[in-house]
């Protein structure tokens, strides 16, 4: 039987936390006994910088939107007091958990953030001959209904553990070895 699971998304002012990209929105969603439960997570996140247009044009975020909400030393605690006592699951998890690890530093470091996997690595594993494993490919690949709102934090960690539950049933995976080795992150620690 798999622990708890938060599957979560973020949207970003942009592509490189080292450049000074920053989290504008995070969300999550918890899988649990095998279930998604109703439990949710989402919150806007001040960034303290501009949006560029690239990043607006693809999730639709203002400036506006996020100018008061709070910053992501207030936002990423609260969002880790929601994770708790669950493995962390995103779709290209290299990328969203990245941007979680320098939010961590401006939260003074004391945080710590729990494992992390990815579907997009399951999906590889899962299906090696497919040529591509973005979410809107594993999405259409299982009939699943796009959200009406495609690259907002929660509605695609809701999509990403509707595809995640269907390629748990797929591959016949049951334990969290079996997930670890099919979706686990280069940089995961074993356990």
């Amino acid at each position: 039987m798999l622990p708890p699971l938060t599957i979560f998304d973020i949207e970003t002012t942009g592509l490189d936390p080292a450049r000074g990209h920053r989290i504008i929105e995070l969300a999550g969603v918890r899988y649990e006994n095998g279930t998604i439960t109703a439990e949710t997570f989402n919150s806007f996140v001040n960034p303290e910088r501009e949006i560029p247009l690239e990043a607006r044009q693809i999730h639709k975020i203002s400036d506006e939107e996020v100018r008061g909400a709070p910053g992501i030393e207030e936002v990423l605690p609260k969002f880790l007091d929601f994770a708790k006592g669950s493995i962390l699951v995103a779709h290209n998890a290299s990328f969203d958990y990245g941007f979680l690890q320098v939010a961590k530093e401006m939260c003074w470091g004391y945080i710590e953030l729990p494992e992390c996997l990815c579907t997009m690595r399951l999906s590889q594993s899962l299906y090696p001959k497919d040529f591509r494993h973005n979410l809107d490919i594993i999405a259409k690949k299982f009939g699943l209904e796009m959200p009406g709102a495609r690259h907002r934090a929660l509605d695609d960690a809701m999509l990403t553990v509707k595809a995640l539950e269907k390629m748990l049933g797929e591959g016949h995976i049951s334990s969290i070895d079996e997930l670890r080795k099919k979706a686990g992150l280069k940089q995961a620690v074993a356990r």
